[in-house]
């Protein structure tokens, strides 16, 4: 069992989302990274899609109430262990009473804590992610509290790490830390002055925005501004506009996705995220590349991006390239599980425990 401490900004369990319910008019809701949801899940020993917590901006602390294997990815919070500091994109077995403690990220915005066997939550529509627009799944409904405990599942993936066992054991000893090279690392892309680069496609009423809106769009930075949430993000830059035959002409509603970039009347755009609505009428101007939203999802407020112009080859190509990595990542922790020597992929994919004092400041 795990106890919520303290849950931060927002805390919520999530897993990789509400597939096939759109159509219901029920959005994904899920992790906001999904490729740190996977790779927490992968070292703890869990299928990639299992629930996680999804802490936002830090600042939070949990209990464990028995020994269990966890990893901890996403944002590069100070984390520490009853004192013993645990970097993100590592895994390590905790023993009873242990005490996780995350504080301000110093990179990135979302941190992520998956543990062995998955958060048990009941499943509602085929996902244990809370919606928390719409109030359901998840814990209750609704984004977590002080106090709140939650089970640990029985697990549904191969576990690389101990198992309820042994994780006491292990867990005193403390034995078995073991990390992975962000995908910041692994998919770098080649920086764009100081500003954060985020691929995109044109979108389905590209045509309709004025030359002025298109040069804004690939060559003006965006700030990301604080009335952003897990709906949508707001970005502030050069107001968008429409062609004049275009404007004052409504739209009719639309299936939108997570990763669509819609522009209001106001012409400040949203990039709809993961508890976005299933439909939406304002013009759609790009597509944020699926390979991409994890990103664009740990960008802290504040941040300026500026958006790359792709094309649909390139996109499949990013994220043919991200699932290579997914793949090597859980290649290597199959061969550290079976114990065999460190091999060139997984020394290329595998990061040492660090080790040393904490530099982490009081939070």
């Amino acid at each position: 069992m795990i106890e919520i401490l303290r849950p931060g900004a927002l805390a919520s369990v999530q897993d990789a989302g509400r597939a096939g319910a759109r159509r219901f008019g029920v959005g994904t809701a899920g992790a906001l990274d999904t490729v740190a949801l996977a790779v927490g899940n992968v070292l703890a020993g869990n299928a990639r899609t299992a629930a996680a917590i999804e802490f936002t901006l830090g600042r939070a602390a949990v209990r464990f109430h028995a020994g269990a294997r966890i990893a901890l990815t996403g944002a590069e919070c100070c984390a520490e262990i009853d004192g013993k500091p645990l970097p993100a994109w590592h895994a390590a077995t905790v023993a009873p009473g242990s005490t996780l403690i995350l504080g301000a990220p110093r990179a990135g915005s979302r941190a992520y804590l998956c543990v062995a066997g998955g958060i048990d939550v009941p499943l509602v529509m085929g996902s244990r992610s809370t919606d928390l627009k719409a109030g359901f799944g998840g814990h209750q409904g609704r984004a977590l509290r002080d106090g709140d405990r939650l089970q640990i599942g029985a697990g549904d993936g191969p576990n690389d790490g101990a198992g309820p066992d042994d994780a006491g054991e292990a867990g005193r000893a403390g034995l078995d830390i073991v990390g992975v090279l962000p995908p910041s690392w692994a998919l770098p892309l080649p920086p764009v002055g100081r500003a954060l680069p985020i691929r995109m496609l044109p979108g389905l009423e590209y045509h309709q925005f004025d030359g002025a809106a298109h040069a804004a769009l690939w060559e003006a930075p965006w700030t990301l501004t604080p009335q952003s949430n897990r709906i949508g993000f707001r970005l502030q830059g050069p107001p968008l506009s429409r062609r004049a035959e275009h404007r004052g002409h409504d739209l009719l509603s639309h299936g939108v996705v997570p990763g669509v970039m819609q522009v209001p009347p106001g012409g400040q755009p949203i990039v709809l995220m993961a508890d976005a609505q299933t439909t939406g009428g304002y013009p759609k101007i790009g597509v944020v590349i699926e390979a991409d939203l994890w990103r664009l999802a740990q960008a802290p407020l504040g941040a300026t991006l500026r958006f790359l112009r792709v094309t649909p080859q390139q996109a499949g190509d990013a994220q043919a390239q991200l699932e290579r990595y997914l793949a090597r990542i859980e290649q290597a922790l199959a061969w550290h599980g079976q114990g065999l020597p460190a091999a060139r992929h997984l020394r290329a994919m595998t990061r040492p425990e660090r080790t040393g004092e904490s530099s982490c400041k009081s939070i």
